[in-house]
């Protein structure tokens, strides 16, 4: 097994792609750690946008993008989950109303506000303060721009986190899922749930006739990554298994796993802790120690912080 450490050459800066009429996903480059794709629609006098990014730097860059599109404010920010690569920067968004699902505004208030930990590389944050959602729902909600509905929905269990939530825009075909589908790296479902993942991407997920995915990292996408990923989360399921049959933690078993086709995919390391969450899906343990779980992917990764360039 070898280090999970990757290189970041200059993949040059994010990329701002019209997904539909006035619709736009904003895909940061490599999509890795804290590196995520936002998005945003653009109405007659205002504009929503889909997260926010993780530092200042970030966000700003975001900000400043946007900027170039419309001249309108940004009246609504949607949070599709809690994690901090998509929420840190909600507090440079000024008098935006801030949507979430309620679980999230309470995740990222236990969470608090970013620090450097020694689990990543060390992250320039900026000036950035916790910013939870000021608007709250607790399984949908219809935003409009202009006259076009955006239907933000709770996906009804844990997954990729305790609230994820979708953003589903009919008339244009375009569905932003966050971090329930990842284009290009791993999966990571320690805080959610690898069985609930499952089922949300065939059977709600896949359900949905979008035209374009924008995935919460890596490029836009269509119906086929729905397939990749929940062969990627059966594949953790009954690696899990053989953990537990075989009386291995989920560090000894992700040591002893062959990766295969998900090898080459960005933060390998992830693997530790999807194994720890699915012990626990298939009832081997408790619960999870999120702290013992980021330990052990630091352990599997040569002892060394996980690679981060936010």
């Amino acid at each position: 097994m070898s280090a999970s450490r990757h290189e970041h050459p200059n993949l040059g800066p994010p990329e701002l792609i019209e997904v539909a009429d006035g619709v736009f996903a904003y895909v940061q480059p490599d999509g890795s750690w804290y590196i995520n794709n936002t998005g945003f629609v653009v109405g007659p006098a205002s504009v929503i946008s889909v997260d926010a990014c993780s530092t200042e730097r970030r966000t700003r860059a975001y900000l400043d993008r946007i900027a170039t599109v419309s001249k309108a404010p940004v009246s609504m920010l949607i949070n599709t989950h809690h994690h901090g690569d998509h929420t840190y920067g909600n507090s440079l968004f000024g008098p935006a109303t801030i949507i979430a699902q309620e679980k999230c505004r309470d995740e990222m208030i236990a969470f608090g506000p970013p620090g450097n930990t020694g689990i990543w590389e060390p992250v320039d944050w900026g000036e950035v303060t916790l910013a939870p959602p000021t608007l709250t729902f607790a399984d949908r909600v219809r935003l409009w721009s202009g006259d076009r509905p955006l239907e933000v929905s709770y996906v009804g269990q844990a997954a990729h986190t305790g609230n994820d939530s979708l953003v589903w825009l009919p008339e244009q075909e375009v569905l932003f899922c966050g971090d329930l589908l990842f284009n290009g790296g791993t999966p990571f479902l320690l805080m959610g749930s690898v069985k609930g993942a499952i089922d949300v991407l065939t059977n709600v997920v896949a359900q949905i006739p979008a035209r374009v995915i924008v995935p919460g990292h890596g490029a836009p996408c269509d119906h086929e990554l729905i397939g990749t990923v929940v062969g990627y989360l059966e594949f953790v399921l009954a690696t899990a298994q053989k953990g537990i049959d075989a009386g291995l933690s989920p560090l000894e078993t992700a040591r002893q796993t062959d990766l295969g086709e998900y090898d080459g995919w960005l933060d390998r390391e992830r693997i530790v802790g999807n194994l720890h969450r699915a012990c626990a899906d298939l009832g081997a343990s408790g619960g999870v120690d999120v702290i013992t779980a980021l330990t052990d992917m630091v352990a599997y990764n040569s002892g060394q912080p996980l690679s981060c360039f936010a």
